[in-house]
């Protein structure tokens, strides 16, 4: 079921809101470490080779090619969830502009206060 106009701007503000505030949060790794798409594809390709070397060796009782096999697995693991040095920080959503002061009143309690005004104003 599609979000009506209302819905769709109130979540548009959250996510800017989420942006502004939250950037720690929403940009991580911090320290400009990425996951690198080349590392996430080899990694596959090893962890498919390695269950294909385990499958080998439970059918056929060779159980040195079933531990080589879980050990190109876990390798495989590894190299695609390692980060690696990015070529630099993660850009977030308006960089120029400064985040707000904050006030006494969370977040969440302002958008009902804006949603219980905009009932009343039907």
């Amino acid at each position: 079921m599609p979000l009506s106009e209302q819905e769709q701007r109130l979540l548009d503000e959250m996510e800017r809101h989420l942006m502004r505030n939250d950037a720690d949060v929403v940009s991580a790794p911090t320290d400009g470490r990425t996951l690198s798409y080349r590392n996430i594809v080899y990694g596959t390709v090893l962890v498919l080779l390695g269950l294909g070397g385990l499958i080998v060796g439970v059918a056929a009782p060779l159980i040195v090619v079933g531990v080589i096999g879980f050990v190109v697995m876990l390798g495989g693991v590894i190299l695609a969830v390692t980060p690696t040095r990015g070529l630099g920080k993660i850009p977030t959503a308006e960089p120029d502009r400064p985040a707000k002061a904050k006030t006494n009143t969370s977040f969440m309690d302002r958008m009902n206060d804006r949603w219980d005004k905009r009932q009343g104003d039907h």
